[in-house]
């Protein structure tokens, strides 16, 4: 029987887990895949209490060198200054902006939050899962939930149905839930972290930019 993800309260099934591994012998091993460093801080910050992370920076959405290289540089930067309880390390992926426009390829005029941003998302949990697969993580996750553009049930669905395919545990999150996009703004304030106002790809740049200028141009 297929499992539903519509009206659950991911945040609560996250508490109930949780509470299951503080009473755990031995600290459990999370890959979480991050979008970039103000995301995350929320959730490193909630989730290196019961974890030791390894975050993975894999984003092949991002579609400027230098954009890349400045959000790269901002999430190691966060790790090595963040005190968190359990070790936090990091792995960087693959910088393939090319397979991110292949498999787009078709979906370029979708709006933020369709069908083109859900074959991204499945692109980057499936290599999130592979590598948990390889390092024989526990469990991996993502950090995308925290935004208020991203659709979570999507998210968890995906990330669930890839964790039944490589055979490691997703973590299901809402981490937006208990104000923790609000928290990200805050620790992204603490940190001086550089906060992009796009999810990183040239097509949400655009649509971005784009209603920046309508909403000029209704002044």
């Amino acid at each position: 029987m297929p499992v539903s993800f519509e009206n659950r309260n991911f945040q609560k099934e996250l508490d109930k887990k949780l509470e299951l591994i503080k009473k755990e012998e031995k600290v459990p091993t999370l890959l979480l895949h991050s979008c970039c460093a103000p995301c995350s801080s929320y959730v490193i910050e909630y989730l290196s209490d019961y974890f030791n992370i390894t975050v993975f920076y894999y984003n092949p959405n991002i579609s400027q060198d230098e954009e890349y290289c400045k959000r790269v540089h901002e999430q190691q930067r966060f790790i090595k200054e963040f005190p968190a309880k359990y070790p936090v390390s990091f792995i960087e992926g693959d910088y393939e902006p090319q397979k991110f426009f292949e498999n787009v390829r078709g979906y370029e005029k979708c709006r933020e939050g369709g069908e083109r941003c859900f074959i991204c998302y499945r692109m980057r949990l499936e290599k999130t899962a592979q590598l948990a697969k390889q390092m024989n993580f526990d469990y991996f996750t993502t950090t995308l939930t925290i935004s208020p553009l991203k659709k979570s049930v999507k998210l968890n669905e995906i990330g669930y149905e890839l964790g039944n395919t490589y055979g490691v545990e997703y973590l299901l999150s809402d981490f937006k839930k208990k104000e923790g996009y609000k928290r990200s703004i805050e620790l992204s304030k603490e940190y001086s972290l550089y906060r992009q106002n796009y999810c990183g790809c040239v097509f949400s740049k655009t649509e971005n930019e784009n209603s920046c200028k309508e909403k000029t141009s209704d002044i």
